[in-house]
């Protein structure tokens, strides 16, 4: 399947995700701050990125831009919190495919990756 990158400063959040990706085959890494996203998605290469909007160190945001410098066809879903539009859609503004809402069901994460990867990037 694919290589996906999980990029979020809650580690429960980081394992359920892991943990739906896993059993519907897909390899996957860990960031914890945007700035860890960055560099890990240097040195591994994903085909997407599943990125939380608000972190320490690098938001989110932030850290799509710099991913995007980098590789402009970079596939990148924003998962976020109720209540944070703005900054969803100014990720989306910054090149982010799509957004996933937390608490998400693992069905619908499911559907945002298999479009985000379906996407020519």
């Amino acid at each position: 399947m694919a290589r996906i990158l999980v990029v979020d400063d809650a580690r429960f959040m980081r394992l359920q995700c892991t943990k739906v990706l896993r059993e519907a085959g897909h390899e996957v890494a860990e960031a914890e701050n945007g700035a860890e996203a960055v560099e890990r998605y240097e040195e591994w290469k994903p085909q997407l990125v599943l990125m939380d909007v608000t972190m320490p160190v690098m938001d989110g945001i932030e850290a799509v831009k710099a991913i995007k410098e980098k590789d402009p066809d970079a596939r990148i879903v924003m998962v976020s919190a109720i209540g944070q539009q703005a900054m969803v859609m100014s990720a989306i503004e910054a090149g982010a495919l799509d957004f996933v809402l937390k608490p998400f069901a693992p069905q619908l994460l499911l559907e945002a990756v298999n479009k985000a990867l379906a996407s020519a990037g």
